[in-house]
């Protein structure tokens, strides 16, 4: 994946990047494969606003994507990579032998005409889903399951990889892409290699109008705001938030404060803290 840059035209395309989007093959999604998808705009069930600063958009239909890999021992052979609006990594519609078509999430030097297959004891090339204690120390995997036969839920952006470190027991060690170190079921797949669309993290937006395209409205601070409004609103003229430290719009500390729970669960899984 390239990016684009634009020259100076107007002040929107002064710093404006965009990709290049040299590996879509396709521009339109496989039909029975998508479904329409309808924006909540941060509303809850009663219309009530729970997440602020959502609305508007471009439409979008939603793409199904095969987080299971749970079609075992049977290859398929990659007909297209699309753009997918629903995430920044790119997708690949896998075509099996028994005739069902599938997407998936596109690894990294995975190219059209391409075979990819899961099971136990396939080999490992890039694309191919395993088990991973039968995955080798040092490996790049990514779409990685947390609980078995749940699905990939971590290591699922474009770029990330994760890489298996240890193996002890029942257990293999990860070093995920925050720099995280977790320990995961050896029952857990994932899929060999590293997400494509490398350069996602490099594009600059480059005017407010896209980001209003992407279903984000404006943010205001709350330092410029009326104290019914926010904490840290009032005072004459220019003034300081007028706190010890920055606190949300319901009065909870912000800007670093850890928000984890003390007692959660997954915290004997964890083994090095993400930085």
């Amino acid at each position: 994946m390239g990016i684009r840059l634009y020259k100076a035209y107007t002040p929107g395309t002064r710093n404006r990047t965009v990709s290049t989007f040299n590996e879509i093959t396709k521009p339109f999604p496989e039909k029975k494969l998508t479904k329409r998808i309808k924006s909540a705009n941060g509303r809850n069930n009663r219309g009530v606003i729970t997440s602020r600063h959502r609305g508007g958009g471009h439409k979008k239909r939603y793409r199904f994507i095969d987080f299971k890999r749970d079609k075992f021992n049977v290859s398929g052979q990659v007909k297209s990579i699309e753009y997918d609006p629903n995430r920044n990594a790119r997708i690949a519609l896998i075509s099996y032998t028994d005739g069902d078509k599938r997407y998936i999430l596109h690894p990294r030097s995975l190219t059209i005409g391409d075979t990819i297959i899961a099971g136990d004891n396939v080999p490992l090339n890039i694309g191919n889903s395993l088990p991973l204690d039968k995955i080798p120390l040092g490996t790049a995997v990514h779409n990685i399951e947390i609980t078995p036969n749940r699905g990939g839920q971590i290591v699922r952006a474009a770029g990330t990889y994760a890489q298996i470190v240890a193996k002890e027991g029942y257990s293999v060690t990860l070093k995920l892409p925050s720099s995280e170190v977790r320990i995961i079921s050896k029952k857990c797949y994932a899929t060999i290699g590293q997400i494509g669309n490398i350069n996602a993290g490099n594009i600059t937006i480059g005017k407010a109008g896209k980001n209003r395209w992407l279903n984000k409205r404006p943010k205001v601070r709350g330092v410029v705001m009326n104290p019914i409004d926010h904490p840290h609103g009032g005072g004459e003229g220019k003034s300081p938030i007028g706190r010890p430290k920055p606190v949300t719009p319901w009065g909870k500390p912000a800007l670093g404060q850890k928000t984890r729970k003390r007692k959660k669960y997954s915290n004997k899984y964890i083994l090095r803290r993400r930085r």
